[in-house]
């Protein structure tokens, strides 16, 4: 397996690589939301506070997966018939077998004591007669067939799910197994939201020369419901500091954390730097990622806020990258890394950049197909994608290397 080989243009000294501000960012991450108390019903998307423990087993006793006859497998050695002493349906408790007989028995019911197998009823013959039902057994089983143990999926005190776990339909599922009806989670995150950009037009609106539609908002609207924040909306921010300076002010007042979009580079219209250190201070600014390298992080009036640059598709990839496992550790999720895998690029490229560049591909036959545009200013290039090629800097692409890839499906959700 060959990797993308580097070429000589490295990042500029001015740059953080992602991997430390990344690392930075999760450092500043520390949990400061309430816990509270909710049903399981109501805690999709939520995440615990506390480990969950079993009180039972599960299967809590000895059960069948098979429908069948279950059986002492020392008795057919005598005879491959036997009578059928008892019929044990799911939810009913048996009673011991008798010597010499089966029980009828059917999927998760559970074993009665003294059988030891239990022999599924496509190798068997069932018949009456003389006023007994009996059972002829073609095939002797195994010791311990189609029996599922007892505690073979939970024990009795173990832990089921740890703290900081994000609760997904499965976990849940785990938790109504072993009794669980409520669980100590974490509130919900107030995530104040606001795009800068006198050009800026909500969706609706006539556009007039020079507007152009908000995107932003929306596509931070949609990624903070899928993480399960509480979202507060400040809109659009007039192109000046005190119009930023006031919307940042409210945003701290109102929530737990705060993203703008626009506004973080170092043109005459960009306001946010400069008025996040009059209220605060700036601890991360200009990253080395590709789109979104004006990227900033710090904190106003004590709230941590993360400055994401203007062009939509700058936004997502730092919000995907960044942001959002920031907000997953203050959110209280212990696991914040996305899933990720190599995949052979299935394009050539040989001018490397000095920073490393999320591209968003296509999968086709195993291999990573670009799309049809890379530039930051271009989102619907996103829809088409099925995640990020990772190109680390100053690295040349040949066809058929491999590089990271990162699905969609793992970090808009």
């Amino acid at each position: 397996m060959s990797v993308g080989s580097k070429g000589c243009d490295a990042p500029a000294q001015t740059l953080m690589p992602v991997a430390e501000a990344l690392q930075k960012l999760l450092a500043e991450a520390a949990v400061t939301v309430t816990v509270e108390t909710v049903g399981i019903a109501d805690a999709l998307g939520r995440v615990l506070a506390e480990d969950q423990r079993s009180v039972v087993d599960v299967p809590p006793r000895d059960n069948s997966a098979m429908d069948g006859y279950a059986l002492k497998r020392s008795d057919l050695a005598g005879s491959s018939r036997l009578i059928v002493s008892q019929r044990i349906p799911a939810g009913t408790a048996p009673v011991p077998l008798l010597s010499g007989t089966a029980a009828r028995i059917f999927t998760g019911a559970e074993i009665p004591p003294g059988a030891d197998a239990v022999v599924m009823q496509e190798n068997t013959t069932a018949g009456e007669g003389d006023g007994q039902s009996w059972v002829e057994v073609h095939e002797v089983p195994a010791a311990g067939n189609n029996i599922r143990p007892q505690g073979q999926d939970i024990q009795t005190g173990q832990v089921v799910m740890p703290a900081g776990t994000r609760l997904q339909a499965a976990h849940i599922g785990v938790l109504a197994s072993v009794g669980i009806a409520s669980v100590k989670v974490y509130r919900r995150l107030k995530v104040a939201v606001l795009a800068t950009g006198d050009e800026l037009v909500t969706p609706g609106n006539p556009l007039q020369p020079g507007q152009i539609y908000n995107s932003n908002l929306y596509t931070l609207h949609g990624l903070l419901q899928a993480l399960g924040c509480d979202i507060i909306d400040l809109g659009i921010v007039e192109d000046t500091l005190e119009g930023t300076k006031a919307a940042l002010k409210q945003a701290s007042e109102q929530a737990d954390c705060i993203i703008s979009s626009g506004g973080v580079s170092v043109g005459e219209e960009d306001h946010v730097k400069a008025a996040v250190e009059s209220q605060g201070e700036l601890r991360l600014w200009k990253m080395a990622i590709k789109p979104g390298k004006p990227m900033a992080f710090g904190y106003v009036n004590g709230k941590p806020i993360l400055g994401l640059p203007g062009n939509p598709a700058a936004v997502l990839v730092t919000f995907c990258i960044l942001a959002r496992p920031f907000l997953l550790r203050l959110m209280g999720v212990a696991s914040v890394t996305p899933i990720s895998f190599p995949v052979a690029a299935g394009f050539n490229r040989a001018r490397p950049i000095g920073r490393q560049e999320y591209l968003r591909v296509q999968l086709s036959d195993g291999r990573a197909v670009l799309g049809s545009s890379q530039s930051s200013g271009v989102l619907s290039s996103s829809v088409t994608a099925a995640g990020y090629l990772v190109v680390p800097p100053g690295t040349v692409v040949v066809e058929g290397d491999y590089l990271i890839f990162i699905p969609f499906s793992d970090v808009m959700n």
